[in-house]
């Protein structure tokens, strides 16, 4: 007798996904009810959005835009970078954190991370500083908080603008307080992978009022007067353009969806935080596996959950990435390397493609070797189990290989 599809079909585990964003009908509600109000694009629902994030960041002033991207961008002409000019950065980021600096005509310069919290430190980006260093880029990777104090005092000592990309790190704490809310320049992500979604969306935060003042400006156009200050007003106004600006404006139907999740941001990181409990609960017997934690001066929102695979872990990444699919499970490799890439390492269609960068090896060793888990809302903690349930038996049912996965390479 022939098996039945249907029946194997219904005995295959559900797909467990990577990341699902916590969205519901109160977002539905907010994004219809500003579509209903007429005013769809930036205006007023954009400036409230602003005033909520700057009290719960506890920040002086924050600008919404499209992305963390433009954020980033504009950190860095608000910052007065330019052609001539090194930037120091991670390599071990999404590509945005790099290609910010290109933007500008700035050359990125790449520094090694902390093996415990996968984030630049004092001492690595000191070791890459270069006579034409002018700022630092930052990262709180995976929603790690940065060691920021010290890279703080080291900026300050060189005279370097410091810029937070804190694109994951939304609702983490460093010594008590917010990720990035008191930074003189912090980006913020409100991608659907991260923990406070509009979809697309991100935020520049400042302590400066004329960096604000110039960034409203230039996520619009460059006009001397916002669109909706100029629909609003019951006199003529006649704009200006007073430099090259850019279209970076988020959407009213986007920042509606933002107010409802901000609401939610609480619950948000308090089940992330449960369900990594869970998880370093059920892996810390794994022979060869390190789990994230968190480090001992701030709390992780656990943006991402990612466990290293040391060099006495039977297999490689790439072999746990498949044992995983094979259940079920969608897991992703861990943070990429940019110097790496083709557009940085020389091999892209510019000539002088290649970044200069001090020795990279735990960035290296990291983005070979580490896998992010699924983390999301609505997982349940019998998700966690299975998802380490499978873990444990890669670990088991693997022969032992010491030493880098080099098979993407």
């Amino acid at each position: 007798m022939s098996p039945d599809p249907a029946a194997a079909t219904a005995a295959a585990p559900a797909v467990l996904p990577v990341m699902r964003p916590w969205l519901g009908e109160e977002e539905a509600a907010a994004a219809a009810a500003a579509v209903r109000s007429g005013w769809v694009a930036q205006g007023p629902r954009v400036a409230e959005f602003e005033r909520a994030l700057s009290a719960r960041l506890g920040a002086a002033d924050t600008v919404v835009v499209s992305s963390c991207t433009a954020a980033l961008h504009l950190a860095m002409v608000v910052a007065g970078l330019g052609p001539g000019d090194d930037v120091v950065v991670p390599s071990l980021s999404f590509i945005a954190t790099a290609n910010a600096v290109r933007y500008v005509g700035a050359r990125p310069v790449f520094a090694d991370v902390d093996p415990a919290t996968q984030n630049v430190t004092a001492a690595t980006i000191e070791a890459a500083l270069t006579p034409d260093t002018r700022a630092v880029i930052a990262v709180d990777q995976g929603g790690m908080p940065l060691d920021v104090d010290p890279i703080r005092a080291l900026c300050l000592r060189r005279g370097l603008e410091l810029v937070q990309d804190s694109a994951c790190a939304i609702g983490s704490t460093y010594r008590g307080r917010a990720v990035g809310g008191d930074a003189a320049l912090a980006a913020y992500s409100f991608h659907p992978r991260k923990l406070l979604t509009t979809g697309e969306g991100g935020a520049l935060v400042t302590n400066r009022p004329e960096w604000a003042a110039r960034a409203r400006r230039l996520r619009e156009h460059g006009m001397s007067v916002s669109a909706a200050d100029r629909h609003a007003s019951s006199r003529i106004v006649i704009e200006d353009y007073v430099e090259t600006g850019f279209n970076y404006r988020m959407t009213d139907v986007q920042a509606a969806i933002g107010l409802v999740q901000l609401r939610r941001l609480d619950d948000l990181i308090a089940r992330r935080r449960t369900l990594a409990a869970v998880y370093q609960q059920a892996l810390a017997a794994v022979p060869g596996l390190r789990v994230c934690a968190d480090p001992p001066y701030g709390t992780s929102n656990y943006q991402s959950f990612w466990v290293e695979l040391t060099d006495s872990f039977p297999g490689t990444r790439n072999e746990l990435l498949e044992h995983l699919l094979r259940d079920g499970i969608s897991a992703r490799r861990g943070i990429m390397a940019a110097h790496r890439e083709p557009a940085y390492d020389g091999g892209g269609d510019r000539r002088d493609s290649a970044s200069p960068r001090a020795g990279l090896p735990v960035t290296d060793r990291l983005t070979d070797r580490t896998v992010i888990l699924p983390l999301f809302h609505e997982m349940t903690e019998s998700d966690v189990e299975r998802v380490a349930g499978s873990v444990r038996a890669a670990a088991e049912s693997t022969p032992a290989r010491p030493g880098p996965d080099q098979s993407h390479r």
